[in-house]
C-alpha cells in the first residue's frame, strides 16, 4: 500500500509513529482505516529499521469508535450472508470479507507484529478505539483521555480480539463488569481499573511513550525482544507448560548462538553489548511458522 489517507506514518530514531488522522471526525474508525492499520503494522513488522511502534491520534481524540455516519451496515458487513463457525476456519479465505470484524483484523496484525507497541491515548478512546489498544503492549493515557467499552449500549458484542486480551489485562471479573456496564471511564479510572499503565499531562504524553519504548529497546537485542514478545502472549495461552518449554528451548538455543554470544562476551569484558541481529531478517528458522501457526508440536516421525 502506497500512501495512507486515514492514518499518518513517520519513523524517527527507529520508532514508527502511527497517528490516526481523521481529526474532524474524532479519528472515527472506518473500513479504510482498518486496512491501512493492518498494512502499517505489517510494515513495521518487516522493516528492520523499526524497533518499536507508538500509536496516537491527531487532534483532541484518540479514536471515537466506529464511524456510524454512513448508510447500510455500519460495520461494513454483508447482511445477506448467514455464516456459521465452520465458515470461519480459514481466515485468509476472501469470501469472509463481508463477515470478518475489521477491528479484529487490526488486533491480529498488532498481535503478529514483532516490535513492541505502545498506545499514547491522547483523548477519547471508545469502542474499537479502546479495544484496538488492548492488543498493544502498554497504554499510556492523557489526563484528557477517556476509555469506553460501549458495545452494550449499541446492542452489539465486543470485537477487535478484545475478549482474548481484556481478561488477561484486568482479570475476568473486571472484564465482565467493564463489558456489561459499558461505562466510559475517565483517565484516572482507566488507570485504576488496569486498562492504562499511567496518566500523563497531554503535552508530555508522547515524550513519556518514547521514553518507555527506549527503555524497552535501547541496548536490547531486537531478535530476543521480538521472540520474548511473542513468547509472553502465545505461551501464556498454551494449555500445558511443556508447550512453552518447546518454544523457550528453541528460542534460547538460537539466541545463545546469535546476539546472546555477544551479550555474554560483553558481560565478561565489562562493556556494553553491540547487538547486530535484525528483525525480521535474523529471526530463527522456527519462528515464522510458530508465530503464524502456534506452538510447535513434537515431531510425528520419531
Amino acid at each position: 500500500m502506497t500512501g495512507y489517507r486515514t492514518i499518518d506514518w513517520t519513523c524517527r530514531d527507529g520508532i514508527a509513529h502511527i497517528t490516526l488522522d481523521r481529526p474532524e471526525q474524532l479519528n472515527a474508525f472506518t473500513i479504510e482505516m482498518g486496512r491501512e492499520l493492518e498494512d502499517a503494522f505489517a510494515r513495521a513488522d518487516r522493516d528492520a529499521e523499526v524497533r518499536a511502534v507508538i500509536v496516537t491520534g491527531n487532534g483532541r481524540a484518540f479514536c471515537a469508535g466506529m464511524d456510524l455516519s454512513g448508510t447500510g451496515n455500519a460495520f461494513g458487513l454483508d447482511p445477506s450472508l448467514r455464516p456459521d463457525l465452520a465458515d470461519m476456519a480459514d481466515l485468509d479465505d476472501p469470501r469472509l470479507a463481508g463477515i470478518r470484524d475489521s477491528g479484529g483484523r487490526v488486533g491480529l496484525a498488532i498481535h503478529a507484529c514483532s516490535k513492541p507497541v505502545v498506545a499514547a491515548i491522547n483523548g477519547a478512546a471508545v469502542g474499537v478505539g479502546a479495544t484496538m489498544t488492548l492488543a498493544m503492549d502498554a497504554r499510556l493515557i492523557s489526563s484528557h483521555g477517556r476509555f469506553g467499552l460501549v458495545f452494550g449500549r449499541l446492542g452489539i458484542t465486543p470485537e477487535a480480539t478484545s475478549t482474548w486480551f481484556l481478561p488477561r489485562i484486568v482479570g475476568m471479573p473486571d472484564a465482565l463488569d467493564l463489558v456489561y456496564s459499558a461505562e466510559i471511564l475517565d483517565a484516572e479510572q482507566a488507570v485504576a481499573r488496569g486498562l492504562a499503565r499511567s496518566m500523563h499531562d497531554p503535552d508530555a504524553l508522547l515524550s513519556v511513550a518514547t521514553d518507555l519504548v527506549d527503555r524497552w529497546t535501547h541496548g536490547r537485542s531486537p531478535v530476543a525482544t521480538a521472540l520474548a514478545r511473542h513468547m509472553m502472549y502465545r505461551n501464556s495461552a498454551c494449555p500445558d507448560p511443556a508447550d512453552a518449554h518447546r518454544v523457550e528451548s528453541l528460542s534460547m538455543f538460537y539466541t545463545s548462538i546469535g546476539d546472546g554470544s555477544e551479550g555474554v562476551s560483553a558481560f565478561r569484558e565489562r562493556r556494553e553489548p553491540v547487538f547486530r541481529q535484525r528483525v525480521p531478517d535474523d529471526l530463527p528458522p522456527f519462528a515464522r511458522e510458530w508465530i503464524e501457526n502456534g506452538s510447535p508440536k513434537a515431531r510425528s516421525d520419531q
